[in-house]
């Protein structure tokens, strides 16, 4: 089903908008990948003008940053999700998720379902 980021059919009133324009191709969006913990799966995407863009389905290791560089390390399990609490059941990796690694509690700083990449940083 299609994603779509346009104006909405009704007012601030309740009533319904007149409308302008046909729906238009650019106002296309995607759905939620819902990157999960898993063995890794990195799936390319087509965007605007051609372009690709690394969307991550399944993730098991995260580039952390620490003070003495970064580690590239496993992912243990998912412990708190502020964007939903239903994701932390499912273990999906959004940015701002906090995991478990060998290390310590760190919190993901990229998107993966974005980038294509995990990356966090080290809690105190």
């Amino acid at each position: 089903m299609a994603v779509w980021h346009r104006r909405s059919v009704r007012k601030k009133t309740g009533g319904r908008t007149r409308r302008l324009k046909k729906s238009r191709k650019y106002e296309l969006g995607t759905e939620f990948s819902a990157p999960e913990l898993g063995e890794k799966r990195i799936v390319k995407r087509r965007t605007r003008g051609g372009n690709t863009k690394q969307v991550t389905k399944r993730a098991e290791h995260v580039n952390l940053a620490t003070e003495d560089g970064v580690k590239n390390l496993k992912i243990q399990s998912v412990e708190e999700n502020p964007a939903n609490p239903n994701f932390v059941r499912r273990s999906l990796l959004t940015k701002g998720t906090v995991i478990q690694t060998a290390e310590g509690k760190a919190e993901i700083t990229s998107r993966p379902g974005q980038n294509g990449v995990v990356n966090a940083k080290l809690l105190e």
